[in-house]
């Protein structure tokens, strides 16, 4: 399928906010609309390490060609995130022989025609659908509070305030051999699609993203989205990309 096809199958927008309280924004995003193809990646590590990490995912995927079937480019793309992950881990190791933290998560979406996609990600950015008015998430967290909740330890409200919600169990940059959860999925006309990353879903409820995704065209459910958070406070960078479906 064409550039100008897949461009014709969605329109998207994307959006992002260092917030009140971080002085750099660690999060980046890749909106290639006309080539089928979503990012949100959310940086760990801090100034030059957490943005170099996020920034370095959607500046490979940038360039990754997107011919070829849906498996042809999922596998380029995996290709792509190995080689960002080896990078990031031998970046992380410092001349004294120390290791510190340079990860990102990530949250893509990749449409092959009219009627099917693809979902990759690794940690706490997420991936939800909302379909005849449901909003349902499609990726599930690689954290340590989302361990808790599955085990009945702690319940997803008292997940916003414990002491490890910011403990990720996968990321790129964070282990030798690079691990993402996939999962393919149907489209249907009018599906509306969002990446965000856990600046957003800090501040706000399911029900309320729900709402706003309900809303108006993709650049301002979009816009809606990040105003919203930058309302409550947005302790933390907010990313956020929506895609329609036509």
């Amino acid at each position: 399928m064409t550039a100008e096809t897949l461009n014709a199958l969605a329109t998207s927008s994307g959006k992002t906010h260092r917030g009140h309280v971080r002085p750099v924004n660690e999060d980046a995003f890749l909106d290639r609309c006309e080539d089928g193809l979503w990012v949100v990646a959310d940086g760990m590590g801090g100034h030059d390490a957490g943005d170099v990490a996020s920034r370095m995912i959607v500046e490979s995927l940038r360039t990754t060609p997107m011919e070829g079937s849906l498996a042809e480019r999922l596998d380029r793309i995996e290709d792509a995130l190995d080689q960002v992950n080896d990078h990031l881990l031998h970046r992380s190791t410092k001349e004294d022989g120390k290791k510190h933290i340079i990860g990102s998560t990530l949250a893509l979406f990749i449409i092959e025609n009219a009627r099917m996609g693809a979902l990759l990600w690794a940690g706490d950015s997420r991936i939800y659908r909302l379909r005849h008015g449901q909003l349902t998430q499609l990726s599930a967290d690689h954290s340590q509070v989302e361990t808790y909740i599955r085990q009945g330890i702690i319940s997803r409200e008292e997940a916003r305030s414990h002491p490890d919600r910011h403990i990720i169990t996968r990321a790129v940059g964070s282990h030798e051999d690079l691990f993402l959860e996939a999962d393919l999925c149907e489209l249907s006309s009018n599906d509306r699609y969002l990446l965000c990353s856990d600046g957003l879903t800090r501040h706000l409820e399911d029900s309320e993203i729900s709402d706003l995704l309900k809303k108006g065209t993709a650049d301002e459910a979009c816009q809606q989205l990040i105003d919203l958070t930058l309302e409550r406070g947005a302790k933390d960078n907010v990313t956020a990309v929506v895609i329609d479906i036509n």
